[in-house]
């Protein structure tokens, strides 16, 4: 329904008809619209690739951190999966899961900042991503 132009929508009685009932029953709330925002976790994951990338070609054929993230939401809770990827086969795998609730968008946010402190520690000069 939200695809649809609103004049589309309010010409089909029935439609019209459930907009105005739930805008009677939630009148008594205190309900307000947020709009979505812009930026998605990929465009900082992109961001973030592509300056790192530039320095990992910079350091050397052998500098290279490659970090993979993943963050998810549902009822039972919220978590996220990192794995950082070092020079000479180092591997580390992190899954932490959130004692807070957060939207799936927010729990990718936290993925990203978990898998960048992370690299961070392990002293990586440049990180690139991994699709």
């Amino acid at each position: 329904m939200t695809d649809l132009p609103i004049c589309n929508v309010l010409q089909k009685t029935d439609v019209a008809g459930r907009m105005v009932r739930w805008a009677m029953e939630l009148s008594e709330f205190d309900v307000q619209y947020e709009l979505r925002r812009p930026i998605k976790s990929q465009v900082y994951a992109d961001f973030v690739v592509e300056l790192s990338s530039a320095a990992t070609h910079q350091e050397g054929a052998g500098f290279r951190w490659v970090l993979s993230v993943d963050g998810s939401s549902n009822q039972q809770g919220s978590g996220v999966g990192v794995i950082l990827e070092g020079p000479d086969g180092l591997l580390i795998e992190q899954a932490l899961r959130f004692s807070f609730k957060a939207s799936n968008n927010q729990a990718e946010y936290e993925a990203l900042i978990v898998g960048m402190l992370l690299a961070k520690k392990m002293g990586a000069k440049g990180v690139v991503g991994k699709e």
